[in-house]
């Protein structure tokens, strides 16, 4: 069984090769039961973190389980709110082939995804991007975008305006055209995609803000409390894809709408699944909004480190002994 390292699965997940390989796998399929979800109490019996379980395999390839802990409470910590493993297996022995760096597939895969829709559902001409959100998936989302439009321009927006511009810094120093933005809705009335990477439990994008060819992306609600948009987001003849059905049965971005009723589940147009095997077309029609709520799935993970499994030489595979 092999160790891989932070560096060695960032770089062996560059967006151009990772995009690919979620559109492979997400055409041909794999085998993917629904999540584990386990809610954790503090020691006053408060609700702490959720642990979350992700299994994935191929008949007869890989088997891969991911764990994640999410703990929102730890950004008062000055800590990540979310820490992942994840294991590769044999499918046919279950021999252990490798422990990888789960926040690294997670984070990794997660902007990918987002990216992967896009070159379906945004406008082939869209230059400007909204990151909104100054975490982990944030600060990857120009350069998973930039992999499949021609992003020009990025304006990043955050709770906490000093984080939102050291990000926008950092994107300044890998030759982004990048900058913190203090006015949210005017920031959002002028990208051509806006990308949501938060840990809300109310709306923070408003739809009213929204140009009506733009494409929003939706990441951060991925349990029924969580929620990043308002329900004008889905209105004005909106298109709406996710990126599993599991979206509609765990995130509260899409359970509070329905249950009011301002759309249904057969209002969805397709799933990553039919996007990427052709059994749905994209496209933007260049007047209606495209919308893109995910949730992740363990499908993501696998394609994940399987690539990094075979491209991470065994020599920097770094064995029991010496981890």
């Amino acid at each position: 069984m092999r160790f891989i390292d932070t560096q060695a699965t960032r770089d062996a997940l560059p967006f151009e090769r990772l995009i690919p390989a979620l559109r492979d796998l997400f055409a041909t399929g794999c085998e993917v039961p629904l999540r584990h979800t386990h809610t954790l109490a503090d020691s006053q019996g408060r609700s702490a973190g959720t642990l979350l379980i992700m299994p994935a395999w191929q008949p007869g390839a890989y088997l891969g389980i991911k764990t994640v802990g999410i703990f929102p409470g730890n950004a008062q910590r000055g800590l990540p709110g979310l820490h992942s493993t994840y294991l590769l297996f044999d499918a046919q022995t279950g021999v252990p082939l490798a422990q990888l760096d789960g926040n690294e597939i997670t984070s990794r895969r997660t902007a990918a995804a987002s990216a992967l829709a896009a070159s379906y559902l945004a406008r082939a001409d869209a230059r400007h991007l909204l990151v909104v959100g100054a975490g982990r998936v944030a600060a990857l989302l120009p350069a998973a975008y930039r992999a499949v439009r021609p992003v020009e321009c990025v304006s990043v927006w955050a709770r906490d305006a000093a984080q939102a511009e050291l990000l926008a810094h950092q994107w300044r120093a890998e030759g982004i055209d990048a900058r913190a933005r203090l006015d949210l809705s005017a920031a959002a009335s002028e990208a051509d995609i806006v990308s949501c990477a938060t840990l809300a439990t109310a709306p923070v994008v408003q739809g009213a803000w929204l140009r009506p060819d733009s494409h929003l992306d939706l990441i951060g609600s991925f349990t029924p409390q969580m929620r990043e948009a308002d329900d004008a987001c889905f209105g004005g003849g909106a298109r709406l894809y996710v990126d599993t059905a599991e979206a509609l049965q765990k995130s509260g971005e899409l359970l509070g709408p329905m249950s009011r009723g301002v759309f249904t589940a057969e209002d969805v147009c397709a799933t990553l699944t039919d996007l990427c095997s052709e059994r749905a077309t994209g496209g933007h029609s260049g007047v209606r909004r495209t919308v893109f709520k995910s949730v992740g799935t363990a499908l993501e993970d696998l394609a994940a480190a399987a690539l990094v499994f075979e491209a991470v030489p065994t020599a920097h595979r770094l064995d029991a002994a010496h981890a």
